[in-house]
């Protein structure tokens, strides 16, 4: 069992929260490497031995640019909030079909002081054809999609989350029994993590667990896009 993210990396960024500019990251630009970016994709690179177990189709990337770990750098050009770094990390386990410029399911971790830790599962904002796509599938494959979202296992585990139209999508009633689900814009599914599984030596098999618990969930929305899981 390896320790990956420790306390270290929790008080860097709350440490960053507080002091969100760029002199005072400079100065402590290697505490950054040591306690947030080494053990991230440290983490990144065992966990995709654990992730081919899931499936094949997903990527866990250690590159130190352009991988599954996000930058901790904002993009600030179109935001009034220009403070110039993330206060959390973020990292993606991307689908390979991404690399074809494809919007497709994938798995989320997030790490954040405060309780604010999660795991995310799913597929965010897909364009119009895809979203219609996954509720034409709710709608043919209800029972499935009930087995998914609803099992013991998967929503003592996980919370559907995400934005939803206000009105029923074209094509379905306001009296459909999977109603609510065939609104979603989003395709999402949480879970909370505490700090304390995190920077428990065994918490990269806690998080394979998590990833496996949601295997039926990502399926059903991978063949409804279209792209192997």
């Amino acid at each position: 069992m390896t320790t990956y993210f420790t306390n270290k990396t929790f008080a860097f960024i709350r440490e960053l929260a507080r002091n969100n500019d760029r002199d005072w990251f400079k100065a402590r630009k290697d505490r950054f490497e040591t306690d947030v970016r080494e053990p991230a994709l440290d983490f990144i690179e065992d966990f995709g031995k654990e992730l081919k177990k899931v499936s094949k189709h997903f990527n866990a990337d250690p590159r130190p640019v352009g991988g599954s770990l996000f930058r901790i750098q904002r993009d600030t050009r179109f935001s009034k909030d220009k403070t110039p770094y993330k206060t959390h990390v973020g990292i993606h386990f991307r689908h390979f079909a991404t690399r074809e410029d494809v919007h497709a399911p994938g798995f989320y971790l997030h790490l954040e002081p405060a309780g604010a830790s999660f795991a995310g599962v799913g597929l965010w904002q897909p364009e119009t054809k895809n979203a219609y796509a996954i509720r034409a599938k709710i709608d043919d494959e209800a029972t499935r999609w009930k087995r998914a979202t609803r099992s013991a296992s998967f929503a003592g585990t996980y919370t559907l989350e995400g934005d939803a139209l206000v009105r029923p999508p074209k094509g379905y009633d306001e009296d459909h029994p999977l109603i609510e689900d065939l609104k979603r814009k989003d395709f999402l599914a949480t879970t909370k993590l505490k700090q304390s599984e995190i920077t428990d030596p065994d918490f990269i098999r806690t998080y394979a667990k998590t990833v496996r618990t949601a295997g039926p969930f990502m399926k059903f929305l991978c063949e409804a896009v279209g792209v192997p899981y």
